[in-house]
This record gives C-alpha cells, sequence and structure tokens, in this order.
C-alpha cells in the first residue's frame, strides 16, 4: 500500500507543477544575469523532494469541502511548498544550521561558492546575504503561482486573506522562536505558544482552511477544520521537537541532536527544566545551546530528558493532541474523512 501523501497522484502532481514553475522563471532570471544560475540551482535543490505536507492539507481541505479534483487546486496547493521554501531558508539562517534535507543549508552552500571562487570579504557574510534573497525571492514566487493557478478569481478573493493570514503567524512565530531563545525560555505555555504559531497553524489548520475558502465552504466545516488543525498541527512540532533530539540523521537529514547545538526552546525542553534537579539543571545549562555539542554532551541532555519523564510526557501530549484531531473529522465528507485521518498518523507516528 503506497503512503497517503500519495493519494490522488498528489506529491508527484505537486513536484511536477513545481518544476514547471521553475523551469518557467528561468528565462526571466536569465534576462538579468548568467550569474543568477545558483540562486535557481539552490532552490530546485531544496525542493526536490519533502513530504508536500501543506499541499495534502490544503488540496484534502478542498476535497473536504465538496470540491472536485482539478490541476487548478493542486497548483494553488503548490504554492505552500515555495512558502515553506522561504521559512526553511531563513530558519536555517537564524539558526546557523549546516545542513538541510541530507543537503548542505542554502546559506552554507553560497559561503562555499564564495570561498571557492575567493571572492573579496567574509564568505559567511555573503551566504547568509544571498540565503535572505533567495528565501523572499521564494515567498514572491508562492505569491505568483497561487495567483496564477487558474482558479476563478472570486475564489482566489475569498482565500486570499487565509494566504495573508497565514503568512502573518508564520513570521510572528519565527520572530518568538527568536525571542525565546535569546530569553533563555520559560514556561512550557511560552514553548506550546511557539508551537503553535511557528509550525502547527501553518502546516495543517491554515492550508486546511486555505482549501475550505478556496472552494467556499460553510463556516461549519471551517470550524471543524480547526478543531482537526490545530491539535494535529501542534502534535506534528512535538514530533519534530522530539525528532530533533533523538531522530536518526538518515530521517531527519539533520545531524544527531542538532536541535540541541542549536538551543532550541522546546516543550520537550521546557518540560525537563521544569522537572530537574540542580545537577540535571546543571547539566542542560552547560550544553543546551553549545555550537561545538560533543556527543557525549547530547548523551548527557538526553539522558536528563528521559529522566525527568520530559520524553514520556510529549509523548503522551502527541498521543492526545492526535486523539483529539482524529474525533473532529465527523462532519467531513469523504473520501476526505479517510485522508485526513490518515494523514494524522503520517504527521506524528514517525519514530525515532
Amino acid at each position: 500500500m503506497g503512503s497517503v501523501l500519495d493519494a490522488e497522484g498528489l506529491r508527484d502532481r505537486v513536484q511536477k507543477r513545481l518544476d514547471d514553475f521553475l523551469q518557467s522563471q528561468v528565462p526571466h532570471l536569465d534576462e538579468v544575469s548568467d550569474d543568477l544560475s545558483p540562486l535557481m540551482d539552490s532552490l530546485t535543490g531544496l525542493l526536490a523532494g519533502g513530504k508536500r505536507l501543506r499541499p495534502a492539507f490544503c488540496y484534502w481541505g478542498w476535497r473536504g469541502a465538496g470540491a472536485s479534483d482539478g490541476d487548478e487546486i493542486v497548483t494553488a496547493a503548490t504554492a505552500l511548498e515555495l512558502l515553506q521554501a522561504c521559512a526553511l531558508i531563513h530558519d536555517d539562517v537564524m539558526d546557523d544550521s549546516d545542513t538541510r534535507r541530507g543537503q548542505p543549508s542554502v546559506h552554507h552552500r553560497f559561503a562555499g561558492l564564495h570561498r571557492g571562487s575567493q571572492w573579496l570579504g567574509s564568505p559567511e557574510s555573503f551566504g547568509v546575504g544571498a540565503a535572505i534573497l533567495l528565501g523572499d525571492l521564494a515567498l514572491s514566487w508562492s505569491d505568483e503561482l497561487f495567483f496564477g493557478s487558474g482558479l476563478p478569481a472570486e475564489a482566489l478573493l475569498r482565500a486570499k486573506p487565509v494566504f495573508d493570514h497565514m503568512r502573518t503567524e508564520l513570521m510572528a512565530g519565527q520572530y518568538l522562536d527568536l525571542l525565546e531563545q535569546a530569553r533563555g525560555g520559560g514556561s512550557v505555555e511560552r514553548a506550546m505558544l511557539v508551537a503553535r504559531f511557528k509550525a502547527a497553524k501553518y502546516t495543517v489548520e491554515r492550508p486546511l482552511h486555505l482549501g475550505a475558502a478556496l472552494a467556499g465552504a460553510p463556516p461549519a466545516l471551517v470550524e471543524s477544520y480547526s478543531d482537526y488543525g490545530l491539535p494535529l498541527g501542534e502534535a506534528f512540532q512535538l514530533r519534530d521537537d522530539v525528532l530533533g533530539v533523538f531522530g536518526d540523521p538518515g530521517e531527519t537529514g539533520k545531524p544527531a541532536g542538532d536541535d540541541l547545538r542549536e538551543g532550541k526552546r522546546t516543550v520537550l525542553v521546557a518540560v525537563a527544566l521544569q522537572r530537574t534537579t540542580p545537577a540535571q539543571e546543571a547539566v542542560v545549562l552547560r550544553h543546551l545551546g553549545d555550537p561545538h555539542l560533543s556527543p557525549h554532551g547530547i548523551e548527557d541532555l538526553r539522558s536528563v530528558i528521559v529522566e525527568t519523564g520530559a520524553l514520556a510526557e510529549v509523548e503522551s501530549l502527541i498521543e492526545s493532541l492526535t486523539d483529539r484531531a482524529l474525533a473532529s473529522l465527523t462532519s467531513v465528507a469523504d473520501p476526505a474523512r479517510d485522508v485526513l485521518a490518515q494523514l494524522a498518523v503520517a504527521a506524528t507516528a514517525r519514530r525515532v
């Protein structure tokens, strides 16, 4: 049996639409300068693969409202992958992440280009600048692809406030994440707020709302999508937090314990810090956020997270949030209801 993410051939269709769109932009960049080709190469590499969760939730939000399949809705949903590319590129700059999806992160890739070409100035500064610009370009192109999807103008007009609101929430959540690290973290409630706006709403709830708005869904269905999408999005982010500490690099595409090196103030860390002994707290404060954290330091932090019961609590929270999401699907039409139920499992049941 294939992945639920491949229902209606969606992943292949999204990839083809991305490939076609990016190819259509090449002449515009070439008109400016041949020197822009590394921008397209980097974005193409970043967009080659991925779970395509956001397009899937947008598409099935549309189908759950009773609308039929079509290339236009797939194109509109695909625009979310360009928005996701912007978020990933900028997030990696803010975290100074070395890798993304098993490849060098965009800013490191451009720093390597600078270094290898023996250009003037700082390779690192060049890499950061180029990555910021590429993220901005992906954000701009997400608009172009969405509003050029071929859907009726009235449908796009209905959906525009949702699309705008989703992007505002994403950027607000990114800032809150940056702020939490600068402040040294705090309560579980604050960590959950970051998770909600940086990832949960933007990954599940808002894409569903976008599909619903495009289809002209009634308010009751939009509310059901929130009842499903918000807890599921939170569960998805909590699973990512667990994988960021305990995940297999071959599966995550990031080095082992990378979230610990970056000092991520996740719910997992917040729960652990609430329960530490003074000795355990000293271990966390000594190692968390150390960019040169050794494998031994990673194991020390993992031990604290397990011994305090933080890992068990977060796993329990993931399960309860997922159950709550699944219980809210009664008013969604088939086949979307069955697919959304399977997507809930696909988004949260990934194991370390």
